[in-house]
């Protein structure tokens, strides 16, 4: 294998996070070979499965004088152009934003208005290697290559494990939370703050984008705003009669004399509900309203004075000439020249004052 006298690393991947020279095996290096580190990196110099020291960066030439550790692990003497079998791990050290976090499955929370409720929670993250010797020895190992794809599972999983926690001592209410997803979010990072800083990381955003109810739940949130509205009467009433007017609507769009009785009545209803509220928020001092007059049952007694049709005893109305009925034509009124008694016809006398009448 060829001697390596200039290690360099100049096109790393969007999503690459650490990058090791050679990407398979060791390589061949000697006292004198160039290191070049450029800003966004740094080099982190293994031999036999040891850090040896961490490059800024620049351009670094091996010696045992910017990398003090070589003269005892390779034995040689000063100034010897020997080669050494090492490897040089390159980390990114930019921030990487976007890294996504969210729940699987709904979490189980106890909410004070709604009982226990699932949530779910999604947001995104920023971070970046803040110490690479300690983030290539406990996580990247001896992989020539590692990516954010390869990490993000086992940071979601430490993510969520300590926002449930958080939400947990934090949330009373699902009606409260989204005006502190602030406050939980900042909280949050801090809280996640030592378990990045362990495996060499640094969270340096955390956004919380979403935190949402079950469908159920949001309808009860929903029906509740809605009932907000009874501060403002006048706005409530003018929205149960839209209301009213827009069900009418969908039912149908044939403009018959139905859909109209049907639209006046849903107005009526509308404005007879915010009626009703209005009494009920005034407290229910407006006077009681007279009892209505009871109507005659169906098949009782007939008012005095009622005529009924020869052909089928139906009631006839006052005046009437035709039964409503049968269609049958009303007899003529036989009338007392005398008292001005109302006979029944054919009658030949008064029933009341005995008096003559004509056939």
């Amino acid at each position: 294998m060829a001697i390596l006298d200039l290690i360099e690393y100049p096109d790393a991947r969007n999503d690459e996070l650490v990058h090791r020279v050679p990407e398979h095996g060791s390589g061949e290096f000697r006292l004198g070979s160039q290191c070049v580190v450029r800003e966004s990196q740094r080099a982190v110099f293994f031999r036999d499965g040891k850090a040896l020291d961490v490059l800024g960066p620049g351009r670094h030439t091996l010696s045992t004088a910017n990398v003090p550790l070589l003269t005892g692990l390779i034995g040689l003497p000063f100034g010897s152009k020997s080669p050494f079998r090492a490897e040089v791990y390159y980390a990114n050290i930019r921030e990487f934003i976007d890294m996504k976090w969210g729940t699987a499955q709904p979490v189980l929370y106890r909410d004070k208005e709604f009982g226990m409720i699932r949530i779910r929670a999604f947001g995104t993250y920023s971070m970046r290697i803040k110490d690479p010797q300690t983030f290539v020895n406990q996580v990247v190992g001896t992989r020539g290559t590692y990516s954010t794809s390869q990490i993000e599972d086992f940071l979601r999983s430490v993510v969520i494990t300590e926002f449930n926690d958080m939400l947990g001592n934090t949330m009373t209410s699902i009606l409260d939370v989204q005006a502190m997803t602030r406050d939980i979010a900042t909280a949050a990072q801090h809280a996640l703050a030592d378990d990045f800083d362990r495996i060499g990381l640094e969270l340096l955003t955390f956004q919380i984008l979403a935190i949402t109810p079950p469908e159920e739940v949001q309808k009860r949130i929903d029906e509740r705003s809605g009932m907000a509205a009874l501060g403002d009467m006048n706005t409530y009433m003018q929205f149960q009669t839209a209301q009213a007017i827009g069900n009418v609507g969908e039912a149908g769009g044939g403009g018959n004399v139905s859909e109209g009785a049907g639209l006046g009545a849903g107005l009526g209803m509308g404005m007879a509900m915010g009626e009703a509220m209005r009494e009920s928020m005034r407290g229910g001092q407006s006077a009681p309203q007279a009892p209505q007059q009871q109507t005659p049952a169906a098949g009782g007694a007939a008012a005095p004075g009622t005529k009924f049709c020869a052909e089928c005893g139906q009631a006839l109305a006052p005046g009437a000439k035709f039964c409503s009925n049968c269609g049958a034509k009303t007899a003529a009124a036989n009338i007392c020249p005398q008292c001005g008694s109302e006979n029944p016809a054919g009658a030949k006398f008064c029933q009341e004052c005995g008096t003559a009448l004509s056939p």
